[in-house]
C-alpha cells in the first residue's frame, strides 16, 4: 500500500474511463495527484506505473484479467511490485533502465519494443544517471502515455494550457511532436482525452 494518511477503506476517488481502459488517481489530495493506467488490451489488462489503494482490484475485475505490470519512469517504481505478487505476474521495466531495476522492490522482465501482447509501442525518453523514462504509444487508439515528462499539475503547466512539461526539464522534448494523439495520459494529475494533440503542440511551444 503507498504511504498516506487517507483511512483504510479509501477507494480511488478519481477514476477516468476512456476508450482503451481506465486512468487513477489513488489519493486526489496528495499535491502530487499520481496518476496510473490500466491499458486494455488482447493480451489483457496491462497496469502502468500503478499506485495500490483499496478497492482497486475490483475495477481490474470490471476491466479484465491482468496481463501485466510495466513501470516507465525510475521515481515510479510506487506499488509495481506489490500489485504484481498480488495478481501473480511480471514486472516489466524498459530495457536499458538499469536505475529504475535497481529502485524496484522485485526483478523485472525487459519489455523489449512493445508490451507483450499488445499494440503498445515503447520509446525510450530519456536515460541518464538521474532520470529514466520511456513512453508508450497505441497507433491503433491514437494513445501517448507520458509518465513524467508531461503532466497537467498547475506547475507543470503554462498559464492556461491544459498540459505542460515537468518544471525540471530544460529542454523541451521535441521528439514528442511525432505523434497527434486524442489521448494523452500523464503520470500526475488528469490526463487529456480532448483535445490532446492541440494541447500537445502547446505543451511543445509550437503552436
Amino acid at each position: 500500500m503507498a504511504d498516506t494518511d487517507a483511512d483504510d477503506d479509501a477507494t480511488p476517488v478519481e477514476t477516468t474511463e476512456w476508450d482503451g481502459g481506465f486512468s487513477w488517481i489513488a489519493y486526489p489530495d496528495e499535491d502530487a495527484r499520481r496518476a496510473s493506467h490500466a491499458l486494455t488490451t488482447d493480451a489483457g489488462v496491462w497496469l502502468v506505473d500503478p499506485v495500490d489503494v483499496d478497492g482497486l482490484d475490483a475495477h481490474f475485475r470490471e476491466a479484465g484479467d491482468v496481463a501485466g505490470v510495466v513501470v516507465l519512469q525510475d521515481r515510479h517504481t510506487r506499488d509495481a511490485a506489490a500489485v504484481a505478487r498480488r495478481h501473480d505476474v511480471a514486472v516489466s521495466v524498459p530495457e536499458g533502465m538499469a536505475l529504475t531495476r535497481e529502485k524496484l522492490d522485485a526483478d523485472a522482465d525487459p519489455t523489449g519494443s512493445a508490451l507483450a501482447g499488445s499494440a503498445y509501442e515503447v520509446h525510450e525518453l530519456r536515460s541518464d544517471d538521474e532520470w529514466e523514462e520511456a513512453v508508450l504509444w497505441n497507433a491503433e487508439r491514437e494513445t501517448l502515455l507520458v509518465p513524467e515528462t508531461l503532466g497537467t499539475l498547475p506547475a507543470f503547466r503554462d498559464g492556461g494550457d491544459a498540459l505542460g512539461v515537468h518544471p525540471a526539464v530544460e529542454e523541451s522534448p521535441q521528439e514528442l511532436a511525432e505523434w497527434d494523439p486524442d489521448h494523452v495520459l500523464v503520470g500526475h494529475g488528469t490526463s487529456i482525452h480532448e483535445d490532446a494533440t492541440a494541447a500537445l503542440t502547446a505543451a511543445l511551444g509550437l503552436d
